[in-house]
């Protein structure tokens, strides 16, 4: 570079005009190229690249990690739907259940084993076929590797032949936060919550209070609401967070559309227990408890996660059919038997971490003619959606 110099600077110099001016052309010349290297460094190849959205880099560490400890990064997944209230559901709304659900939810000591299976319901199931599968438009979608392609009307195939002889409606969700891939059947078709409620309970008072500043007594409540599915925990918790106004202010807030608290007084849980909600709302809820865009602290997100990975033996079915070995699961389930039909809802909702994924799932059933025929229904279409996402190592 030197020797080159030698040869410009005395042309730049002894040009037409000369003199001063020329003077301190050569001196910019030389100190832009003695500069050079330095800009190179800075904004050329050598730079360290910014990850893309869905990469490892991106991610950061895990959202669940071992026993969910404190939450990682996921800045970059999006969270569809908050602060708007459109697309909701037309037809009956909570208020339309006030008068049913008077037995109590029966919640099974351990997991059962009867009636799961064999029992012949209803045929012919209209409307099925409402489905919506591919990229979320609305998230962010990187991905980590060559990713599977889902097919919606295979799966939505799949799952017409297998809920053929069960009776009650089903509705269900699955996206893959990680890549924005999302397969929903009958997505916004509303039904109860039942303990699945739970988990909004505990965000919306998370929301007013974070989890440091609560009392002991009801960082207690919060812990056996979720974990033992205690409704009297949820019934004392429900006044803090303002009942069913707080509620679906909350549900708001996390970009819920569907879902709407009962008013009411609570009697064990009947109010917050037969909250209507769909499949898509309880996954955005799931989401909000990853996404850094969530309103929830990253403590208070991690404290909910955690608490949803420590659910007792025997409550912790559902979703978890559709893990493969070594992935991390936090869910909440609901059941609970309708007075007027003497059938059941059954609910379950929740994340499911592993192979570089995160999957949030919900799937929602009424009319089981016993709950552990709603359980084996939820596993199922879960199963059978899920297939379509990945497959488990050998």
């Amino acid at each position: 570079m030197i020797a080159g110099l030698r040869g410009v600077l005395p042309r730049l110099i002894a040009g037409p005009r000369g003199g001063l001016p020329r003077l301190i052309t050569a001196l910019v010349v030389l100190w832009s190229l003695l500069a050079a290297p330095a800009f190179a460094t800075a904004s050329g190849p050598a730079r360290a690249r910014a990850p893309d959205r869905g990469s490892p880099e991106a991610l950061g560490p895990p959202v669940i990690p071992d026993l969910f400890g404190e939450p990682g990064d996921l800045d970059e997944l999006g969270l569809p739907g908050v602060g708007h209230e459109e697309d909701r559901p037309e037809g009956p709304g909570p208020s339309d259940l006030s008068g049913e659900d008077r037995s109590g939810e029966t919640g099974p000591s351990g997991r059962p084993g009867e009636g799961r299976s064999g029992v012949t319901g209803t045929a012919g199931r209209p409307d099925r076929a409402e489905e919506t599968g591919g990229r979320d438009e609305e998230g962010d979608a990187g991905t980590v590797e060559q990713v599977r392609r889902i097919d919606a009307s295979k799966i939505t195939r799949r799952l017409d032949r297998y809920l053929a002889t069960r009776p009650g409606p089903v509705t269900a969700l699955v996206k893959d936060l990680t890549t924005g891939r999302v397969y929903g059947y009958q997505p916004r078709r509303t039904m109860i919550t039942a303990s699945t409620a739970k988990v909004q309970i505990l965000m919306a008072l998370l929301l007013r209070t974070p989890w440091q500043k609560l009392s002991a007594s009801v960082r207690r409540d919060a812990r056996i609401m979720i974990r033992y599915s205690d409704n009297h925990a949820a019934d004392r918790l429900w006044p803090r967070i303002g009942a069913a106004s707080g509620f679906t202010a909350a549900g708001r807030k996390l970009g819920l559309r569907h879902t709407e608290g009962v008013p009411g007084t609570c009697v064990d849980l009947y109010c917050w227990g037969i909250t209507r909600t769909s499949a898509e709302d309880q996954v955005r809820l799931v989401q909000a408890l990853v996404s850094e865009r969530s309103p929830l602290r990253a403590a208070d997100r991690g404290r909910v996660l955690r608490l949803m990975g420590e659910v007792v033996d025997g409550q912790n079915w559902g979703i978890s059919a559709a893990r493969c070995r070594g992935d991390q699961v936090a869910l909440k389930n609901g059941w609970l038997k309708r007075v007027s039909t003497e059938r059941w809802a059954v609910v379950s909702a929740g994340l499911i971490r592993g192979g570089g994924h995160d999957y949030a799932i919900a799937v929602l059933t009424e009319g089981g003619p016993e709950v552990g025929y709603g359980i084996a229904t939820v596993e199922g279409v879960a199963e059978r959606i899920m297939k379509s996402f990945r497959r488990c190592p050998a």
